[in-house]
């Protein structure tokens, strides 16, 4: 939990303001902003990887409640997230903002329709605003995870041995190199599985 990860950055001698938040409170989004823009006038990166599955499930049986709260979190909340800290952003000498999506957006599987729905949208969402900062220092990146030993995705799979999959420790490190100032690339997605930075093109 948080706590945990607070003691872990402190032994490493670092330090760490926690803020537990709920990301369907769009208004307290605002606030953090807010809070943020007081204290430090800037923000060097913003990791967006909060996400739910919802049910797996035909989309003609989605419930609107599932459907609303998928996109409540992997599309609305990233999208108040950027609108809330584009400023602080920009006020950094390499903003950074990167946020979590799947290879679920482009596969499009049976079943997983408001999952795909949401990381499609988000892929959109994410590469238009790194399009309308090109000409900035603001560098927005996508990244997919791939498989990882994870609670969502042991619910997803409940029949796959977690011991064949990589962990989010083996991810993290990445996070941490596309935050840096020193990377350039933006409107991409970086696939770990494949450890590569893929462009989006469009059908010909």
């Amino acid at each position: 939990g948080l706590e945990e990860l607070d003691d872990a950055i402190r032994s490493a001698g670092g330090h760490a303001t926690l803020v537990p938040l709920d990301l369907t409170d769009y208004d307290a989004i605002d606030r953090l902003g807010a809070a943020l823009n007081e204290r430090w006038g800037r923000l060097d990166a913003v990791v967006g990887n909060a996400g739910i599955l919802g049910n797996l499930m035909p989309v003609s049986h989605v419930t609107p409640k599932v459907w609303d709260q998928v996109m409540a979190i992997n599309v609305t909340a990233n999208w108040r997230l950027i609108r809330s800290f584009d400023p602080l952003l920009q006020r950094s000498d390499a903003g950074r903002a990167i946020f979590v999506s799947s290879g679920a957006a482009a596969k499009c599987r049976a079943y997983w329709g408001p999952y795909s729905v949401s990381k499609a949208a988000l892929e959109a969402m994410v590469r238009t605003y790194a399009a309308e900062n090109e000409s900035t220092g603001v560098r927005a990146m996508l990244l997919n995870p791939g498989p990882l030993r994870t609670s969502m995705r042991a619910a997803a799979m409940p029949g796959e041995d977690p011991a064949t999959l990589k962990t989010p420790e083996e991810l993290a490190p990445h996070f941490v190199r596309l935050a840096s100032p020193a990377w350039n690339e933006t409107g991409k997605l970086y696939d770990f599985p494949s450890d590569r930075v893929l462009a989006f093109s469009a059908p010909q």
